[in-house]
């Protein structure tokens, strides 16, 4: 088989003959997530060029190499030595490392030095070793057979701590849960939408002309404006504010919201709020603290939670505060299920008055992710027209759903 950009040749021939290094480094990637090591695609992408940079010609550049670009956190090297060593080590001792036949593989001397990793420890799975060789492409008129080469599958979703919980609903998640969701949502706010401003920056491709700084700039040149500056509007981060149900109906979602808030008060400078019969500012207690304890902090301060809910009050109460009139131009969160107690005319009006401020309004239902989901709630039904998306929001995955739709405004 000719030899492609990704596959090992020259030197590394006689360590890994006929290895294809992105199937192998996807592989590895692949058992390495499985072990509960988080390893992206910018990871795997490392160890290929890594691998071509310095081609592991004995197993301890090939450790080396791995270890360097695949391992982020030092918590993690106990664990990507047990992988290592029942991938390659035992799989070495047992003959089975080559794609070609046992005796082509490459013979110890006394210039390899071999690492002391632990070894596997019931790491090894049937079927779950590495593509060495890439198979042929398969014809179209020809039926593909599953079992030909059942080493060189590489899954296509891939599992790691966060994402075993994903599709989990928010009401199951532990503790634990919840602290690698807060991680997440403290790294997935860093692209964020912004707005054009009324300060000007200096930018070489501006169309205005800052006078006053062009003329002290020309005072090094002789007074000759040499090097005119230029500005243009500065672009800062949209501002973000979110008012979260919690009521007795919301009880399962309560905990996950309150971590979304905190997140979103920390990254964007966000103006939070809760509400179940009355509203209450979350943003100075959730902005402090571990994540533990602010949301500690905020559950305590909301006296009147898991009881009933008064959306449309909750709302007009905002809208009438300095902070109603904050939202203009701002992107709005409602997370709720839509049950009010209130007359749904009331929730339409104040509804109208918030489309007119906001930008944006999105509405956050953990019901609308439910088989055949209709939003014929009275109060939902009167706010639905205002909001220019209602996404479920009762998962991790389908808050990633929403937080890319806010992201892309």
């Amino acid at each position: 088989m000719a030899a492609g950009p990704g596959r090992m040749h020259g030197g590394v021939d006689r360590m890994l003959a006929g290895a294809d290094r992105s199937a192998l480094a996807v592989a590895l990637g692949m058992r390495l997530r499985h072990a509960g090591i988080p390893v992206g695609i910018t990871a795997m992408e490392d160890f290929v060029r890594g691998m071509a940079a310095c081609p592991p010609t004995s197993m301890a550049p090939l450790y080396w190499v791995a270890r360097v670009t695949l391992v982020r956190r030092s918590e993690d090297i106990e664990l990507f030595d047990a992988v290592f060593a029942a991938v390659f080590v035992d799989a070495r001792r047992s003959g089975t490392l080559s794609a070609r036949s046992p005796s082509a593989a490459p013979q110890r001397t006394a210039q390899d030095v071999f690492v002391p990793v632990p070894a596997g420890n019931g790491m090894e799975e049937p079927g779950g070793g590495l593509p060495w060789s890439t198979p042929p492409p398969v014809a179209r008129h020809v039926e593909p057979d599953p079992e030909a080469h059942p080493a060189a599958e590489v899954p296509e979703r891939w599992a790691s701590r966060l994402e075993a919980v994903a599709d989990a609903p928010f009401g199951e998640l532990e503790p634990a849960s919840l602290a690698l969701l807060d991680c997440w949502l403290a790294e997935a706010f860093r692209d964020w939408p912004t707005r054009r401003s009324r300060r000007m920056t200096a930018h070489h491709a501006g169309r205005r002309l800052a006078l006053r700084a062009s003329m002290v700039a020309a005072r090094r040149t002789a007074f000759e404006p040499v090097c005119p500056v230029r500005v243009r509007p500065e672009r800062r981060p949209r501002r973000v504010m979110m008012l979260c149900d919690v009521s007795e109906s919301m009880r399962p979602q309560a905990a996950a919201y309150l971590h979304l808030m905190r997140a979103l008060a920390k990254a964007v400078d966000a103006e939070v709020f809760a509400f179940a019969t009355r509203l209450t500012r979350l943003t100075p207690v959730l902005a402090r603290g571990s994540p533990e304890e602010a949301v500690e902090l905020a559950s305590a301060k909301v006296v009147d939670r898991f009881g009933g809910t008064r959306i449309t009050a909750s709302l007009e109460t905002f809208l009438a505060s300095p902070h109603g009139q904050r939202c203009r131009g701002a992107i709005v969160l409602v997370a709720s299920d839509g049950w009010d107690s209130d007359p749904p005319e009331r929730l339409a009006a104040a509804m109208g008055r918030l489309r007119r401020r906001a930008y944006r309004i999105v509405w956050m239902n953990p019901r609308a992710g439910a088989p055949g989901f209709t939003p014929t709630v009275g109060a939902m039904a009167a706010a639905l027209p205002f909001c220019d998306r209602m996404l479920p929001a009762d998962t991790i995955r389908s808050l990633a759903t929403v937080i890319a739709a806010v992201a892309a405004a």
